[in-house]
């Protein structure tokens, strides 16, 4: 059927446009109502909005306004509604969609028909994806992410989706990391390792698996090429699986890793411009390059030139010992000030105000504060520990009082990827807390330095307590918290340290 034409736009305007009786902006109505008519966006605002009805008493959605005040909401039959919206299938009360169904079974309708390969019957091992999705707590959100061309690009996760259910993506971890677009198959492959589809993996160690082929491809020389797989192969993944081992990686030592990788291949190349090869190359060689590059690029490239030379790729040399130079602090006044713009200043975000309160009272890097759990917040009657460490650290009023609160509307949780999280901070990829570069733009978005603020953090308490028992109550190496009570000249620094505990794995 072809649309209606119109002569003239006033006549498309008088046949579609309104004044919205709840915004009183002047545009396309949705519908209808006693009220007035009602734009797209407060029509669907007002079925989201769910209570008990104070007309009839009533747990459902209250689209409508009371009659004799136009203000308090109500249910659709208390509002005089003419139109249900009873989803056609089940029965919920909801927004409808195409064949008057509720958001909820149109979803599900629209992941039978990209997971069944157009029989109607969902492949076996994809049940518990297609449940997972079906299931989240806002459906609405799942349904936009796939609309056909929402995206405007050439493939989507639609796409993936659809071949999966096709079966022409097979269920291994190696099938997703050469799928294009990256990002939306990393998101879809966490999601099969969450739902149990795809054995569990590292997903940093799964990131650089994703990203080594198409930095392998961009090397013009094919000897550099294959050199760089041999060192990645045999030196970085295995140390990378090596660490993963004993606890989850961080996402700073995957971009770590990673570095060691594109640096090699800086330096083969800066090798090769300079007619140089491996085997050629000598001291003067190295040292050259360490005068030309900073002292980050020299650590990153300082695992690959032992590794050479472990091989014998190159001649044996000594390297200069790498220096690491002590973090700057702020003074502790302004911590403590900044700590209690963190608690009064409630404007600001919850999520940031929280992990800013932890990273300036407990001294937490923020790659530690976003692996926290839910269940790390632990409260017991008047008394609110936070576990870093062992013993528990007590959390005094009104710090606790802001973490209690915001575990208990923590964000990114409506989706299908954390639905069921316990990470403090969730992120939005399937099982994953939020990243940390995230959390620190959010921390700095307050004005405060995170680096110095730490730092200032452990010198305070390295000052008044024994090393070792800061190490053990905050989850730092005691070698950690022992050079920064030597940098502090703490009267406790030659205290003997004890056993450090295996801390569990988060």
């Amino acid at each position: 059927m072809s649309p209606p034409s119109y002569r003239t736009a006033e006549q498309y305007e008088r046949w579609h446009k309104r004044t919205c009786a709840r915004c009183g902006r002047f545009g396309h109505f949705a519908a209808k109502w006693p009220d007035g008519h009602v734009c797209r966006t407060c029509h669907d605002r007002a079925l989201r909005n769910r209570g008990t009805c104070p007309g009839c008493g009533t747990d459902r959605p209250l689209p409508g306004l009371r009659p004799e005040d136009r203000a308090t909401p109500v249910c659709a039959d208390c509002a005089g509604f003419t139109v249900s919206y009873r989803c056609s299938r089940c029965g919920t009360e909801d927004k409808l969609h195409g064949r008057r169904l509720c958001t909820r079974c149109t979803l599900t309708d629209r992941i039978t028909d990209l997971l069944s390969a157009g029989t109607g019957r969902i492949r076996p091992e994809l049940v518990p994806l297609a449940e997972r999705i079906i299931t989240m707590k806002n459906p609405l959100s799942g349904l936009t992410s796939l609309s056909p061309g929402s995206h405007g690009r050439a493939r989507t996760s639609v796409d993936l989706l659809r071949e999966l259910g096709c079966g022409e993506i097979a269920l291994t971890h190696e099938a997703f990391h050469a799928l294009e677009p990256w990002r939306a198959a990393a998101h879809l492959e966490e999601l099969l390792m969450a739902c149990g589809v795809l054995p569990t993996a590292d997903k940093q160690i799964c990131s650089l698996e994703r990203w080594l082929p198409r930095h392998l491809n961009d090397i013009t020389d094919p000897a550099h090429a294959q050199l760089i797989r041999r060192y990645a192969t045999w030196e970085v993944l295995p140390r990378m699986r090596q660490k993963a081992a004993h606890r989850p990686l961080t996402t700073g030592s995957q971009y770590g890793f990673r570095d060691r990788i594109s640096y090699a291949t800086r330096f083969l190349r800066w090798l090769a411009e300079r007619g140089r090869t491996l085997s050629t190359c000598g001291k003067a060689e190295i040292d050259l390059w360490c005068l030309e590059h900073s002292k980050g690029d020299r650590a990153c490239l300082r695992p690959f030139l032992r590794w050479c030379a472990a091989n014998r790729l190159t001649p044996r040399f000594e390297m200069a010992p790498a220096v690491v130079q002590p973090a700057t602090a702020m003074p502790e006044n302004e911590r403590l000030d900044l700590i209690g713009r963190v608690l009064t200043e409630t404007d600001n975000p919850l999520q940031a105000r929280a992990a800013a309160a932890i990273l300036l009272l407990y001294a937490q890097p923020v790659t530690r504060i976003v692996r926290l759990r839910i269940d790390d917040i632990i409260h017991h009657g008047t008394q609110t520990l936070l576990r870093l460490g062992e013993p528990p650290s007590p959390v005094p009023e009104p710090v606790a009082g802001l973490l209690l609160d915001w575990a208990s509307q923590r964000a990114n949780m409506n989706t299908a990827t954390n639905q069921d999280s316990r990470w403090l901070f969730p992120g939005r990829r399937a099982d994953q807390p939020l990243h940390p570069t995230t959390l620190r733009d959010q921390i700095r978005a307050l004005g405060i330095p995170v680096n110095p603020g730490r730092v200032s953090a452990i010198q305070r308490y390295v000052f008044d307590t024994p090393a070792p028992v800061v190490a053990t109550a905050l989850g730092y190496h005691h070698t950690t918290t022992t050079r920064a009570a030597a940098q502090t000249g703490a009267p406790w620094a030659p205290y003997a340290a004890s056993p450090r505990p295996r801390l569990r794995d988060s």
